[in-house]
């Protein structure tokens, strides 16, 4: 369901047209009845000739609620830009148009109100005027109409054209399937508790859907869904929408919070632009008080400008963004609309590429996911498709969790090797790096360290990764030696301090099989080993401490670890302080 939005200069009928093209009112306050001045957002909605139902946003003409008016007209599909046949253009006629421009809404109707108040000479001049003064805008092709709401003239061309407009630009909808509504109304209902209103961009939305808000990222469930008063318990993009949520209060979530699922959205305070000044300003630079105005919020940022268009955006609080996020820029100094544009990247690396990622803010989530992750180099799956609204990049090395970009592959090898080499050079007697102590090393997940490996000399031996020339090389001197030793002590072996060997020559003969590690006081020989287990067997069950010390004549010191080392590899079940052999 599309929305049209209403713009033009305080006075010139917004108001009063939405009641004769829908039949509701949509001021709200009673202030705004009694001054007859729309102060707030006001909504309506009606039939088109054509079947098609929309939504119409009126958003306050007056200089002074500029602000109000920007929080509406972001989610606009289509411009109804009003213009007083009595007065003509005037300055929030500009500075409304220049908001509509900044946010590309190319498609729209100018409607020439109070057309019985002007004579056909001046109506020719307002309409004459009005379409210089959209020349070199997203609207400049848009058809000019003449209307009196009060008789009902031109109402009914009007309602054509919008229809018109509206097939038009629904023709490019399109929903990649995450929820998002920036809310711009949040009250109380007694016995029902929060509702929130807004426009929802994606979708789609459904009754108990569990959702987060952002700044502050809380939780809430929907527990209903209205559209145009009516009770939904699935809601598509492109509608209006009212939503009760469980677990809110209404002062947890003001106008500017948006809403969406949990992990389908990640915020950043610092964002990548395409920046363009409004057309009545010169240059843009980084020394005025700006707020940032996206979806229904306005937040403080500070501007960095980077020439030919680019610009660093900082915010005082993150805010979760998309690549090609429309916003305007508002500097408070002057109160006035000086600047809009598109997020480049919600989050950047190098601010130098801008220029690459200009050309890709138009295409599909998997191409702008594309171009991000061949700037970043790597990236989580996750943040990439939040920072793309779904999208996964093409032609990465991947885990499912993480990508690698094509052209980082090199380097990584490189890196790769080096890491394998110099674990070699520290352990030279253990068969390989442990995987995970690689992909620690490269702060990436096994499975990218496997993939990179393939085509390598870097050979995947299971849990180790070794280079194709490394071969183990134990000093056979030395670890007969060893066994010796051991086997001449009976099985009152030295201490493993004491054999007078370095701990990788024991982990290697351990590895190897010749060497069994009973705790880390003691090692033995395999046949050593094979002898214990050979008497335990032997032995009446069920056997003491006591009784194991006497058939092997051996201490408590080693009788313990050995059978500690006996229970744990299954030979033999404790129970008490007795053992038997399973």
């Amino acid at each position: 369901m599309p929305v049209i939005g209403t713009a033009g200069h305080v006075d010139h009928g917004k108001s009063t047209l939405i009641q004769a093209l829908t039949g509701r009112d949509p001021d709200r306050w009673e202030e705004e009845k009694r001054r007859g001045l729309t102060i707030d957002l006001g909504f309506a909605w009606t039939t088109l000739p054509d079947g098609t139902d929309v939504s119409f946003v009126d958003v306050p003409g007056h200089q002074r609620f500029i602000k109000n008016m920007l929080a509406g007209i972001e989610a606009v599909d289509v411009a109804l830009l009003v213009i007083a046949a009595d007065e003509g253009w005037m300055p929030q006629s500009e500075e409304h148009l220049a908001v509509l421009d900044l946010l590309d809404v190319r498609h729209g109707v100018v409607a020439v109100t109070k057309a019985d108040r002007a004579d056909d000479d001046l109506l020719e001049l307002v309409m004459l005027d009005a379409a210089d003064q959209l020349r070199g805008t997203s609207l400049e092709d848009a058809p000019i109409i003449p209307v009196s709401a009060p008789e009902g003239l031109g109402i009914g061309r009007l309602l054509d054209e919008l229809t018109r407009q509206v097939a038009a630009a629904t023709a490019s909808f399109d929903d990649p399937g995450r929820p998002r509504m920036w809310v711009d109304r949040a009250f109380t209902i007694a016995g029902s508790g929060t509702v929130v209103t807004g426009t929802l961009l994606d979708g789609p939305l459904a009754v108990d859907d569990r959702l987060m808000v952002w700044p502050g990222e809380t939780e809430a469930r929907v527990r209903s869904l209205q559209s145009h008063e009516e009770s939904l318990q699935r809601v598509e993009p492109h509608r209006r929408v009212a939503a009760n949520l469980v677990g809110l209060d209404k002062r947890e979530i003001p106008r500017g919070s948006m809403l969406g699922l949990p992990n389908a959205w990640m915020p950043s305070d610092r964002i990548l632009v395409d920046l363009r000044a409004a057309r009545y300003v010169d240059e843009l630079g980084p020394k005025g008080a700006y707020h940032l105005h996206v979806g229904s919020g306005a937040y403080p940022v500070r501007l960095q400008p980077l020439g030919d268009g680019g610009a660093i955006l900082r915010l005082d609080r993150p805010i979760p963004f998309a690549v090609g996020d429309r916003f305007v820029l508002r500097e408070v100094g002057r109160r006035a609309v000086v600047g809009g544009g598109r997020v480049l990247d919600p989050s950047p690396h190098r601010q130098e590429t801008w220029q690459v990622l200009r050309s890709v803010v138009d295409a599909s989530p998997d191409e702008q996911a594309t171009a991000l992750l061949e700037l970043r180099g790597r990236d989580d799956l996750a943040r990439l498709a939040a920072h793309t609204r779904g999208g996964t990049p093409a032609d990465a090395v991947t885990d499912g969790t993480v990508a690698v970009a094509r052209r980082v592959i090199p380097d990584l090898q490189a890196r790769l090797r080096n890491v394998v080499s110099v674990y070699h050079e520290q352990f030279p007697l253990r068969d390989g790096i442990p995987k995970a102590t690689a992909a620690e090393t490269l702060s990436l997940p096994a499975g990218v360290v496997e993939a990179i490996a393939r085509g390598t000399d870097v050979l995947d031996q299971g849990a180790v990764l070794a280079l194709a020339s490394f071969s183990t090389a134990v000093d056979e001197e030395a670890a007969t030696r060893i066994v010796d030793a051991l086997e001449s002590s009976g099985l009152t072996v030295p201490r493993v301090r004491e054999l007078e060997a370095s701990d990788e020559l024991i982990h290697a003969l351990v590895r190897a099989g010749r060497l069994v590690r009973i705790s880390d006081d003691f090692v033995y020989s395999a046949a050593q080993v094979e002898q214990i287990i050979a008497g335990v067997r032997a032995m009446a069950a069920p056997f003491t401490v006591s009784e194991f010390r006497e058939r092997f004549g051996i201490s408590r010191k080693y009788a313990v670890p050995l059978l500690e080392w006996l229970d744990r590899t299954g030979v033999t079940i404790r129970r008490g302080d007795q053992r038997t052999v399973r």
